[in-house]
């Protein structure tokens, strides 16, 4: 029996990695999270992180999914290093590659015929047996006739073959189990196995990270490797995310590509990084990450063989802290549109945020949050709001009207004295005072506190809105 083959867990090889996309559709959550770990991985032993858009399959491929991807990429500031690869045009080298297969004798044109295959795959299944394709073709001339072929490689048929996974731990496979792939079809055409191999070679990828529903395809992967003599790369093959019910994350689940979180969930790009390197990674306790410290901490080690499960109140949490945390304004700006400010509008934004972000956990909430400075007058109360809009609650409306509207000054410090004195004066509590004004200036039962809010309105605006609410609508 042959010794065993292995591919060493070190390599003395520079470090490159690459991210390989299939543009048929938009970026995936679970393709962003293999897009991290193969930019920080580089990043952390200073090596070069690629992109290549696998677009062999042209039936499917779209030029707006290779947009979606690289807008994605970019958005969360992991695009390539250099311009990205299409395998599609590379087909010219691929198709060379099998002919050299072929003329070592590591590959053979095989003719069977398509009714030939379905038939030996239905005797297959009716003996409830595998289905490994045995060529009588594999090691006899071609026919004369001119017939079409594909071109297979010589798969090993003895032994095993060994995969030292960074990822998931040695993994054995019987040689047996291995078929003898397509290579070409038999219009020509290079099929997906035989570019991937060949492109890695060509851009040499020393790792590649990607995730493990590619497992089983390494193992048939490395028969070109080894035929064509090429240096193997050291495979990680990382878990695939879950949903919530443990479930392979789908649609069901809420699954999205990455441009949703940005334009339909309002995820910051930095919080969807910090939470898609905790999702199946860990560092100690760690939860809040900068970029630097993901570079400095990142291994391939402590990469979870179990799959991640998607948990949409952490990935909210972290955005939130992301929010309270972000300059005020690049929030104004990010929430501008869709408030329709000019911008003036956008100054406002800017000297309110402080308030407003404290209290978001999306880009969504946010704008929505900052809503009531920009609302026309006069504002449409909501029914909860409505109910604090009292006979009792209109008379106090109205004498802090009047004691607004006698204030020399508008500060934080003013406002406050003279809701508090108001207080005083109608033997009330704070909070029955500050209730209905809530109700009346912003039409709702919850917002940044009070005294901010009368602050960011202006004292002519706030005193306006107040007096709209003095007499009860019909």
């Amino acid at each position: 029996m042959p010794p065993r083959q292995r591919i060493g867990r070190l390599t003395a090889r520079p470090v490159v990695t690459r991210f390989a996309p299939s543009p048929t559709g938009f970026l995936h959550i679970g393709g962003a999270r293999t897009a991290l770990f193969n930019w920080l991985f580089a990043r952390h032993h200073g090596g070069r992180y690629l992109l290549r858009i696998e677009d062999t399959d042209r039936a499917r491929s779209t030029q707006p999914a290779i947009n979606a991807i690289i807008d994605g990429l970019d958005w969360l500031e992991i695009g390539g290093d250099e311009p990205p690869v299409f395998q599609f045009d590379r087909a010219g080298r691929h198709a060379d590659v099998a002919e050299e297969l072929l003329a070592k004798g590591q590959a053979y044109r095989c003719y069977l015929t398509s009714e030939e295959l379905a038939e030996r795959r239905a005797t297959a299944q009716a003996e409830k047996r595998p289905f490994r394709l045995v060529s009588e073709w594999r090691e006899r001339d071609a026919p004369a006739d001119g017939r079409p072929f594909v071109v297979r490689i010589k798969a090993p048929t003895d032994g095993e073959t060994v995969i030292e996974d960074l990822v998931q731990g040695r993994v054995t496979v019987a040689n047996a189990e291995l078929d003898d792939m397509v290579l070409l079809r038999s219009d020509g055409s290079p099929t997906y196995m035989l570019a991937v191999v060949v492109d890695d070679s060509d851009m040499a990828v020393s790792h590649v990270i990607r995730g493990d529903d590619h497992l089983n395809n390494a193992f048939r992967q490395l028969t070109i490797v080894r035929a064509m003599g090429w240096e193997e790369p050291a495979y990680a093959h990382i878990p695939l995310i879950h949903g919530p019910d443990g479930a392979k994350l789908s649609k069901r689940h809420g699954a999205l590509g990455v441009d949703a979180y940005r334009d339909e969930l309002g995820i910051l790009p930095e919080a969807l990084v910090n939470y898609l390197l905790r999702l199946g990674w860990g560092h100690g306790d760690d939860e809040i990450f900068t970029r630097d410290q993901a570079v400095e901490w990142f291994d391939l080690d402590h990469v979870g063989k179990g799959p991640a499960r998607m948990d949409w109140k952490k990935l909210e949490s972290v955005n939130g802290h992301y929010i309270r945390h972000a300059d005020d304004r690049r929030l104004a700006e990010l929430v501008a549109p869709a408030l329709g400010t000019d911008a003036a509008g956008r100054e406002r934004l800017v000297a309110a945020m402080p308030e407003l972000k404290a209290r978001a956990h999306d880009l969504n909430g946010l704008a929505d949050g900052a809503r009531f400075l920009f609302e026309q007058r006069p504002l449409t109360i909501e029914p909860a709001a409505v109910a604090l809009l009292t006979g009792e609650s209109r008379g106090l409306l109205a004498i802090t009207s009047k004691a607004f509207a006698a204030l020399p000054d508008w500060s934080l410090e003013t406002i406050e004295g003279a809701v508090r004195a108001v207080a005083e004066e109608t033997g009330q509590k704070l909070g029955k005072i500050a209730q209905p004004l809530r109700a009346a200036l912003t039409g709702r039962t919850t917002s940044p506190g009070i005294f901010d809010v009368l602050l960011h309105l202006g004292q002519g605006e706030s005193i306006d809105r107040i007096n709209d609410q003095l007499e009860p609508t019909e």
